[in-house]
């Protein structure tokens, strides 16, 4: 079970946003990845739990953030439920797409799961919910995933498979390459691993992937 503790800073001036306390596992029905998050100043700031089917698609995830809360899951596309900071007004949301994502690594492994590319695959288009800080709006987004290398390094726990990821934003054209290990991020845009605790864990292969 990896454990360890991610660094998240703003994309375009480097400004600290904070650190992210995780631990994550693969299990008989897919893989859950449970998160505590800081802000710079080591204020609570919010939590993700987010669970995925043997197929990677979400089949629970619960945000918070500024008091904000996001219940979501996979239900004719995906579904979610907002509440905001009172508790007294939910709103309900509905999208034909794929899967959610955000600021948190854990949306990354999770949409490398559910695509499951090799580096012979072509680009793959995968449309995404996004819930944005500080409160966790919605908004639909579509990206362009591609596998660029597989490479295996030697470490002092074995050999260890890294995968490079050529991730397009298909509204702007903007690129950028992210770097998994099994289920943990080694770096992405905004995200540094500072500290991991055990080794990530290897997902077990699985014929067929999404029709993305």
């Amino acid at each position: 079970m990896p454990r360890g503790r991610y660094s998240l800073h703003d994309t375009h001036d480097h400004t600290p946003l904070g650190e992210e306390h995780f631990h994550c596992a693969p299990g008989p029905s897919g893989w859950r990845y449970v998160s505590q998050t800081t802000t710079p100043s080591g204020r609570h700031a919010g939590s993700v739990d987010l669970a995925l089917d043997e197929l990677g698609r979400p089949i629970r995830l619960e945000l918070h953030a500024s008091s904000w809360q996001v219940r979501g899951a996979a239900l004719d596309g995906v579904t979610w439920v907002r509440t905001d900071p009172t508790g007294e007004h939910a709103t309900e949301g509905n999208v034909r797409a794929h899967a959610f994502t955000g600021t948190s690594p854990a949306f990354l492994v999770a949409t490398a799961r559910l695509l499951r590319l090799t580096p012979a695959s072509p680009a793959t288009r995968v449309r995404l919910v996004a819930f944005t800080d500080p409160v966790l709006a919605p908004r639909t987004l579509d990206q362009s995933w591609a596998l660029v290398k597989s490479e295996a390094h030697t470490t002092d726990n074995g050999s260890l498979t890294v995968d490079e990821y050529q991730v397009s934003a298909l509204d702007t054209g903007e690129q950028h390459l992210i770097h998994l290990a099994g289920d943990v991020v080694l770096s992405a845009p905004g995200i540094e691993l500072e500290h991991l605790e055990t080794p990530p864990s290897v997902f077990p292969a699985h014929p067929g992937s999404t029709d993305a």
